[in-house]
C-alpha cells in the first residue's frame, strides 16, 4: 500500500470515528445506485461544511472535490481535501482553469463531487443552482449522481467538539444516475435549462421542507406557535 493510499484510509477512518462520537444516527439510502467505475459527477445540496466528508463516507468511491478556494487553504480540512485530489474554484466567476481540471478528472474515469448551489444554504432550503455543474456535464457527457443531505445543518462549529452525540440524525439519500440530453452547443440557455434538471433531481430526494427554490409548489417550513397559541 502506498503512503498516499494509507493516508486516505486514515482520513476516512478518522471521519467515521468523529461521526460516531458526535452523531447519534447516520442513515445512508441508495448506495446501490453508485456506478463503481467510469466518469461520474456527484451533485449534492449543501447545508454545512461537514457535507463533503459525510458524502465521502456514504459513497463507496474515491471522491475528487471541486472546492471553493478558501476551503483548500483551511489548516485542518484543507490538506485532507488536497490528498483526495481537490482543486480550487473561484466562486461567482467563470473559472476556466477549474472547468478544464474538472474535465480532466472525468476523462480519467474518476468521480467528481460538486455542490451546484455554490455555497451553503443559509435557510436549509435548496438554493438556486449555478451553471458550472451543468456545463461540465454537457461538455463531457458524464452521468450525474444526485445526492441529498439532511440533518447536517444542525452542526455548529467549533462547538460540536464539546457536545458528543449532540446531532440526532444525518440522512444521505443517493438517487439513480442520469445523463443530460446532448446539445449541439453549450449556450447559456442550454446550461440554465440543464441546471434546472439537475437541481430538480436533487430536490426530488429531499423532504418537501428542504426543497427551497425547487419546491413545486413552493413549500414553507411550518411556523412555530406563538406563546399565546401554545397555552392550553
Amino acid at each position: 500500500m502506498s503512503l498516499l493510499s494509507a493516508y486516505r484510509r486514515f482520513i476516512i477512518l478518522l471521519d467515521w470515528t468523529l461521526c460516531r462520537i458526535y452523531i447519534r444516527k447516520i442513515e445512508i439510502v441508495g448506495r446501490e445506485h453508485v456506478p463503481m467505475e467510469g466518469p461520474l459527477i456527484l451533485a449534492s445540496n449543501h447545508l454545512n461544511n461537514a457535507d463533503p466528508p459525510m458524502i465521502a463516507l456514504a459513497v463507496p468511491r474515491l471522491p475528487t472535490y471541486m472546492a471553493k478556494r478558501e476551503m483548500i487553504r483551511w489548516p485542518i480540512l484543507g490538506p485532507a481535501f488536497r490528498i483526495f485530489g481537490a482543486f480550487p474554484v473561484r466562486r461567482g466567476k467563470a473559472d476556466l482553469a477549474a472547468l478544464r481540471m474538472a474535465s480532466d478528472v472525468l476523462a480519467e474515469g474518476k468521480m467528481l463531487v460538486m455542490f451546484p448551489e455554490g455555497t451553503r444554504s443559509r435557510t436549509g432550503g435548496l438554493g438556486e443552482g449555478h451553471p458550472g455543474t451543468a456545463i461540465i456535464a454537457l461538455r463531457t457527457g458524464a452521468p450525474i449522481l444526485p445526492v441529498a443531505v439532511t440533518g447536517s445543518e444542525a452542526i455548529t462549529w467549533p462547538w460540536i467538539f464539546l457536545k458528543p452525540l449532540s446531532i440526532r440524525r444525518i440522512r444521505i439519500v443517493i438517487g439513480e444516475p442520469f445523463r443530460l440530453p446532448p446539445v449541439e452547443r453549450v449556450t447559456s440557455e442550454a446550461a440554465a435549462q440543464a441546471t434546472g434538471v439537475i437541481m430538480r433531481h436533487i430536490a426530488a430526494l429531499l423532504p418537501p421542507e428542504y426543497r427551497g427554490a425547487y419546491a413545486d409548489p413552493p413549500v414553507a417550513k411550518p411556523a412555530q406557535p406563538s406563546a399565546a397559541q401554545a397555552r392550553p
